[in-house]
């Protein structure tokens, strides 16, 4: 079987060339095809605009028909390239374990997501001066195309993207930050290396390069740029975590939403030398304790996320996932095994969220009235489906660590499988989901049932249901008129 969408004329803009991953060979079962040229006719929706706290309760892709796309992009050139989704990779994803074909498609998913909505932003900004911005990006790209493409594709481009083509399209509210895409232009020419000379304001006195940090000039007013200028300013770089590519970023205005969008998180302030140190402590132990315990999933971390974000204070959440800044999650300073348990948590969520930018697995609204045991408030069918995503993931992880030894491991194990065996039947109960989506939930419940191969000792498991049944009543005491949807 497989899904089609309508094609859209890629028009006369062209993004500077990010070559696609190839999907490689896919096997002869059913195959999705989603076509990945299609412009959005309007402004990005509220799911993509603000936060998912831990069980990612926004709705996505209500209404829509089975496997249409909400995100696409060009090949170099402007044709039309496509996406196909086997189920083989359904299922491979469907389990949360680290898949090479799976994180191909989410990355892929996220590249030509981001080049669809940058060619969109070009397509309404008025005037010349984005073209002339583009013109030094395109620039930049012939000399150093990894360089473009890291500042293009970097989690908080995307926040601005989305913020800047919500405004240009808003009748009223303040006005598109247009000349942000200059910064864009201005920190790929400087990566690259190139000659060149441009102009921009700074905002408070500073002035944000995506990737590489702030500038903060010595006097007010306009600052004229060459590639002279990261060397010859006070800069104040972009804190760099040990061990990989992955970045502290305490500095980009776009980080998170901006903050007139209401977000259950908000990110900290700029971090001291000692708040750095601290995270570059826990970064490295839970870094450790991944590779320990599992290593496919430290591997999956480093190659899909960017930045980490330190969210601020009066937040009881440990972490949080941005849609709109994919490659990014907002965390909590915590220790190290935490730290690990929330990295592996939200990037479930980062990659469930690229999966359903292309296939349809459900056509449920928002109303929230199904139990999530993980929280205390009714969650709408996309929350459950995320959060219990993101805990069979954790489930998985706890079961590694504890065979290795970690303490408390087995016990929260137990805790966290009988919470994803308690709603996978509810979930696949769901008359909204679509084909492709009970597809999904059923590889998810069979990639459960694998954990019975290595059960924890004693009778840790069958108190942890008796537990998790006694939350259950009280739950429906609390919301007597949901109690219906609690159980199949």
């Amino acid at each position: 079987m497989t899904h089609h969408t309508r094609s859209a004329d890629p028009g006369s803009r062209t993004v500077p060339a990010t070559p696609d991953v190839p999907d490689g060979d896919l096997p002869p079962d059913r195959v999705r095809v989603v076509d990945r040229g299609q412009v959005p006719g309007q402004v990005p929706g509220q799911a993509q605009g603000g936060t998912r706290d831990r069980d990612r309760g926004d709705g996505r892709g209500q209404g829509a028909d089975p496997g249409a796309v909400r995100g696409g992009g060009t090949e170099p050139g402007g044709g039309l390239v496509r996406f196909a989704v086997s189920s083989h990779t359904l299922r491979a994803l469907a389990s949360t374990e680290p898949s090479a074909e799976g994180t191909r498609l989410v990355r892929d998913v996220r590249r030509s997501k981001r080049l669809l909505l940058l060619r969109a932003v070009l397509d309404a900004a008025p005037g010349a001066e984005a073209a002339e911005r583009w013109a030094l990006l395109e620039e930049a790209e012939r000399q150093d195309p990894e360089a473009v493409r890291d500042v293009l594709h970097y989690p908080a481009t995307g926040v601005w993207a989305e913020e800047t083509l919500r405004r240009l399209h808003a009748p009223q509210g303040p006005p598109p930050d247009l000349a942000h895409l200059g910064a864009l232009a201005v920190a790929a020419a400087l990566r690259a290396g190139i000659g060149f000379k441009a102009t921009l304001r700074p905002v408070g006195g500073r002035l944000a390069l995506p990737t590489l940090g702030l500038l903060r000039p010595d006097r007010p007013g306009p600052l004229a740029l060459t590639e002279r200028s990261w060397d010859s300013c006070a800069t104040l770089p972009l804190h760099a975590l040990p061990g990989g590519r992955t970045a502290l970023d305490d500095l980009d205005p776009y980080r998170a939403p901006p903050a007139a969008h209401p977000a259950p998180v908000r990110p900290a302030r700029r971090l001291t030398p000692k708040g750095h140190k601290r995270w570059d402590t826990q970064w490295s132990g839970a870094l450790t304790l991944l590779e320990r315990y599992d290593s496919t999933r430290a591997d999956e971390i480093g190659r899909l996320l960017r930045t980490v974000v330190p969210l601020g204070g009066g937040t009881r959440s440990s972490g949080a996932t941005l849609p709109a800044a994919a490659g990014s999650v907002l965390a909590r300073a915590q220790a190290p095994p935490a730290l690990a348990a929330t990295l592996v948590h939200e990037v479930q969520h980062g990659k469930l969220a690229a999966l359903a930018d292309v296939l349809t697995l459900h056509t449920a609204d928002r109303t929230p009235r199904l139990w999530a045991p993980w929280r205390s408030d009714p969650r709408p069918l996309e929350g459950l489906l995320h959060g219990a995503y993101a805990h069979l993931a954790l489930a998985g992880y706890w079961q590694r660590a504890a065979l290795y030894g970690a303490r408390g491991a087995w016990a929260q194990h137990a805790r966290v499988r009988a919470q994803v065996a308690a709603v996978l039947p509810v979930l696949r109960a769901q008359p909204q989901l679509t084909v492709t989506g009970r597809e999904f939930v059923d590889a998810m419940a069979a990639a459960e049932r694998t954990m019975d191969e290595l059960p924890p000792p004693g009778d840790q498991h069958a108190t942890a249901r008796r537990a998790l049944e006694r939350e259950r009543r009280a739950w429906c005491q609390a919301h007597p008129e949901l109690a219906a949807f609690v159980q199949v």
